[in-house]
C-alpha cells in the first residue's frame, strides 16, 4: 500500500558552487532535476527519494536522454551498515523478439540508423520498477510526494534549453514520422526555440496517475496500452510489444562489483552492465605502475590508459551480457593474477597493435561482437544528510530513444543495445537478441570507498560506450593524480575507434596528442563530449561536481553529514 500523499514546500533548493561542502547534495545533468532533488532532501528525504524525483523531472526536461520510458542502473550505499546495494532496471526484449530480429532479408544486419526509430527497437521500460524498489528499500517520503516537482513542471511548463533544441533541429527531418514528438516539442512546425515554455499535460496526467495508485498505473491498464500501441502503430519498423510483456517486468536486486584499487575499493554495477567490470579490468592493469609519481602531464600515463582501455575492451566485447542467459565470468575478468597477465602485453615503448580478447579464468572462449555507438544517457549523483549515497545512470539509449511517445515520454531504442548480428565467425554472441533478455550497457555507476571505509566519490556519465573511460579518467584524476573530481572531469576524454586512439579535442588534448609521437603511434584529436555528474567527500562535507562540457549543476545546503 503507498504510503498517504504529504504535499511538498514550493521553494527549490539553491544552487551553490561546487566548492561549498554540503550535508546533502545533488549533481545532474539538468539544473532542474538538481533542483528537484535537493529539494526532497530539504523535506528530510533520503538519497534514494531524491533519485526517484530526479528520474521523473529529467524525463520532462532532458528528453533525448533518459526517463521512465527507458531503463536504469542504480548503486546504494547504506549509512546504517555500510552495504552497498545495486538495482538492475535495465530495460527487456520481449516475447516476441528473436536473434535475427535486426538481420535483414539477405540475412546481414540492418543498419544501425535504419534499426533504431520506431517500434522494432523498443524494450520494456524498466526504471518505473527501479524506483518503485529503491523506494520501498530506502525510502522515507511519501511515493506520492516524489513526484511532485516533475507534475509542477508538466502542467506549468519548463523552457526549452539550448541543447534540446540543438537535438530537436538535428531531428527534424525524421519526426515527419513522429507526430507525437512534434504535438509536443514543435511550436508553428519547427523546432520549439530556446527559452519557449513547454507543457506536458499527458506526463503530468500519468504521474499523477502513478503518484496515488503506485507504478501499477505505469505497468498494467491505460499507460501498458499506450506503450503497446505506440510500438505497433509506429509509421517506422511496426513490432509487437504487448501489455502482457508489460506488465511482466522486473527490477532485480544484483551483488554490486567490488575490487581493490590500491587503497580504495571501488564498487560498480555487474552486468548486464559491463561498466564495472571494464572500469576495474582497466584499473588493475594500470595498478602496476605508478601513476601517481607519472602524473597527469605525463605521456607515459596516458600511453598505459590507452593500452589497457583497448584490451578490457576487448574482453568486454568477448565475454559480457545479461547473466541470467549467459555465463559471465566476473571473477575471472577480475582476478589480479589475470590482469597482472594482460598488463604483460602492454609494452611501455609502444602500442601493441592488436586486442584480442583474453582467457580469464572461467570463461569459455567467445566471438567477439562488433561495436554499436549509443548516445541518449544521463547521470546523477546523490548524498543525503545520513550519508547514504545514489549513483544511478538512466538512458534511453540513442537521442530521443526509439523517437516513439506514450502519454509524454519517449520510449527506449535499447534494443539495439544488443548484437545486431547474433552470430560472429559461426559462435553466438553473448549479447544476441532474446526473449527476456537484458541487453549489455556500458553505463558504470560507481561508487569508491576509502581506506576507513566511508563513501570518497560516486560517480557517472553520459556518452555510450565512452561512459566506461570517462568515469576510468576520472577515478585515475581523482585517486591517482589527487585532483578534485571536477578537475578531473577537465582532463582531456580518450577513446579508441577506426583511427586508433581517439583523445579530445581540447588544449590539452591536443598538447598530449603531440606529445604521444615517439611512442610510434598518433593521438587522434575529435570531439569527444561527456556528461559526467559527481559528488565527492571533502573533509567532514559533501561536494558536488557536473561536467563543464554541458548545463550539468550541483546544489548544496551547507552542513557536514553524519555517515
Amino acid at each position: 500500500m503507498l504510503k498517504r500523499f504529504l504535499p511538498l514546500a514550493a521553494v527549490f533548493a539553491l544552487t551553490l558552487p561546487s566548492s561549498t561542502l554540503a550535508q546533502g547534495v545533488t549533481s545532474s545533468a539538468d539544473s532542474r532535476a538538481t533542483e528537484a532533488g535537493h529539494q526532497i532532501l530539504q523535506q528530510g528525504g533520503t538519497a534514494a527519494d531524491a533519485a526517484v524525483a530526479m528520474v521523473a523531472v529529467l524525463t520532462l526536461v532532458e528528453p533525448q536522454s533518459s526517463g521512465i520510458g527507458g531503463g536504469g542502473l542504480m548503486l546504494h550505499h547504506d549509512a546504517k551498515d555500510g552495504s552497498i546495494s545495486t538495482i538492475d532496471g535495465r530495460e527487456m526484449a520481449p516475447a516476441s523478439a528473436k536473434p535475427d530480429r535486426f538481420l535483414g532479408a539477405d540475412g546481414k544486419p540492418r543498419g544501425y540508423s535504419d534499426a533504431i526509430p520506431g517500434g522494432l527497437s523498443v524494450g520494456i521500460p524498466g526504471n518505473m520498477r527501479l524506483m518503485e524498489m529503491a523506494h520501498k528499500k530506502w525510502g522515507k517520503l511519501e511515493w506520492a510526494a516524489l513526484f511532485q516537482p516533475a507534475i509542477k513542471l508538466a502542467e506549468e511548463g519548463f523552457e526549452v534549453t539550448p541543447v534540446l533544441h540543438n537535438w530537436m533541429t538535428r531531428f527534424e527531418s525524421l519526426w515527419k514520422d513522429f507526430p507525437e514528438a512534434r504535438a509536443i516539442y514543435y511550436v508553428d512546425g519547427k523546432p520549439a526555440p530556446v527559452g519557449t515554455r513547454i507543457r506536458n499535460p499527458a506526463y503530468a496526467a500519468l504521474l499523477r496517475d502513478v503518484a496515488a495508485r503506485g507504478p501499477d498505473a505505469f505497468y498494467s491498464g491505460a499507460n501498458a496500452k499506450a506503450i503497446s500501441d505506440a510500438v505497433a502503430n509506429a509509421q517506422r519498423n511496426k513490432a509487437t510489444l504487448t501489455v502482457k510483456d508489460v506488465a511482466a517486468y522486473k527490477a532485480k536486486e544484483r551483488p554490486a562489483v567490488c575490487t581493490s584499487y590500491r587503497i580504495y575499493k571501488v564498487c560498480g554495477m555487474g552486468p548486464p552492465s559491463s561498466g564495472a567490470t571494464t572500469v576495474l579490468g582497466i584499473l588493475g592493469m594500470v595498478e602496476g605502475w605508478d601513476m601517481k609519481a607519472m602524473g597527469q602531464d605525463n605521456p607515459m600515463s596516458w600511453h598505459l590508459l590507452a593500452e589497457a582501455m583497448q584490451l578490457s575492451y576487448a574482453d568486454r566485447s568477448a565475454y559480457l551480457g545479461d547473466p541470467d542467459f549467459v555465463d559471465v565470468p566476473v571473477t575471472g575478468l577480475l582476478d589480479k593474477k589475470y590482469l597482472a597477465e594482460r598488463r604483460q602485453l602492454i609494452s611501455p615503448f609502444g602500442a601493441a597493435g592488436r586486442y584480442e580478447p583474453g582467457t580469464p579464468p572461467g570463461a569459455t572462449p567467445r566471438a567477439a561482437a562488433v561495436p554499436i555507438p549509443e548516445q541518449g544517457t544521463t547521470h546523477f549523483a546523490v548524498a543525503d544528510k545520513a550519508g547514504n549515497v545514489v549513483s544511478m545512470t538512466s538512458t534511453i539509449e540513442s537521442i530521443f530513444g526509439s523517437h516513439l511517445i506514450a502519454n509524454g515520454y519517449f520510449l527506449n531504442n535499447e534494443l539495439t543495445d544488443f548484437d545486431l548480428a547474433p552470430v560472429q565467425n559461426g559462435v553466438p554472441t553473448a549479447n544476441r537478441v532474446q526473449a527476456g533478455k537484458r541487453p549489455l550497457s556500458s553505463m558504470s555507476p560507481t561508487i569508491v570507498y576509502g581506506p576507513d571505509g566511508k563513501v570518497v566519490l560516486a560517480v557517472g556519465s553520459a556518452g555510450g560506450k565512452r561512459i566506461i573511460m570517462h568515469v576510468t579518467k576520472v577515478l585515475v584524476g581523482v585517486l591517482d593524480w589527487g585532483l578534485d573530481a571536477k578537475t578531473a572531469m577537465e582532463l582531456p576524454n580518450l577513446y579508441f575507434g577506426d583511427r586508433g586512439v581517439l583523445i579530445e579535442n581540447t588544449d590539452a588534448g591536443e598538447a598530449m596528442a603531440v606529445k604521444m609521437k615517439p611512442f610510434g603511434y598518433s593521438f587522434t584529436p575529435t570531439d569527444l563530449g561527456s556528461k559526467l555528474n559527481a559528488v565527492e567527500r571533502v573533509g567532514d562535507g559533501w561536494r558536488g561536481a557536473a561536467d563543464p562540457r554541458g548545463p550539468g549543476t550541483s546544489s548544496v545546503d551547507g552542513a557536514p553529514p553524519q555517515g
